[in-house]
């Protein structure tokens, strides 16, 4: 069906909150309905009104069940809580429909891993992991960093991202299952496959990372995102090697065009059936090295 139609019949589930639904209402569904390759099928979302709200914004169907909406279409995007997504997406990828994760892809390790198990080899999934898909970042991964020869690198983050009006799990969770999932996983692309991490400071406040990446490169990362609303927002990452050093600025990365370019590159993965570099099993990785850093600062290290 995909190939004769030459477009995806994509829909959105997502769980609105505190401070939460902007990624669904304001980046999701415009490059869904916009997306050249995409056919908005609808929205689905276990708060009706707001779905029905974002819905008539878009001017597609509301979905009274997730399973209903499942019937409509042939890959559905995430924006919720990593709790919350473990089962639906099982559930969606027993049907063979394409999965857009929301990162980290589940609330802790086992989740990632049933859900993992259950997105069959022939089921498209991809990762929200929103700076991959900036064209700064990419430009910054394949020409700086490659220059540089990396050997080792550093990350700094300060923002206000979980100083008020928090969505309550990333409250909880701390900056290390947020924006942390994002730094980890762009030094990880720059430095090699990360083999060891260690983690040490306050789950929700200041935490410190060491990464130990295959073939004996290093790096490390400070992150905090209760500093204070005035504080002007940083998200460097620095790479440096015999060829010099790289750095770029991720606060800088605009989420809109990032968001485009990963719906597109969804659309072109579910409708020539080939998988994706940040697909589920990446998504795995990644929540592996927060397992093992968020138990580092659960035990206090």
């Amino acid at each position: 069906m995909l190939g004769w139609l030459g477009s995806v019949t994509s829909a959105l589930t997502f769980r609105p909150g505190p401070g939460a639904g902007r990624s669904a209402a304001e980046l999701y569904a415009p490059s869904l309905a916009s997306a050249p390759a995409i056919r908005f099928a609808g929205v689905w979302s276990r708060s009706p009104e707001a779905a029905r709200g974002l819905a008539a914004r878009c001017s597609v169907p509301f979905f009274g069940g997730f399973a209903e909406m499942l019937d409509y279409c042939d890959a559905v995007a995430f924006a919720v809580p990593p709790a919350a997504q473990p089962s639906l997406a099982a559930t969606a990828a027993g049907r063979h429909v394409a999965l857009l994760l929301s990162r980290p892809i589940a609330d802790d390790l086992a989740g990632a891993e049933e859900l993992a198990e259950a997105v069959a080899d022939d089921v498209v999934s991809q990762v929200a992991l929103t700076w991959r898909y900036a064209p700064a970042v990419r430009t910054y991964l394949g020409t700086q960093v490659r220059r540089a020869r990396p050997i080792g690198g550093t990350a700094r983050l300060i923002s206000a991202a979980l100083a008020s009006d928090a969505p309550t799990w990333r409250a909880e969770r701390g900056v290390l299952m947020d924006v942390g999932v994002d730094v980890v996983d762009l030094l990880d692309a720059a430095l090699g496959h990360t083999a060891l991490i260690r983690a040490h400071g306050d789950p929700r406040g200041c935490v410190g990372l060491l990464l130990e990446h295959e073939g004996g490169r290093y790096s490390e990362a400070s992150l905090l995102a209760t500093a204070p609303a005035d504080q002007p927002a940083r998200a460097e990452i620095e790479i440096f090697g015999p060829g010099g050093s790289a750095m770029i600025d991720c606060s800088d990365v605009t989420e809109r065009e990032a968001v485009g370019t990963m719906v597109e590159e969804f659309a072109d993965a579910v409708g020539h059936r080939r998988p994706h570099p940040l697909d589920v099993r990446h998504g795995l990785h990644l929540q592996r090295l927060l397992d093992a850093a968020e138990t580092d600062l659960l035990a206090g290290h």
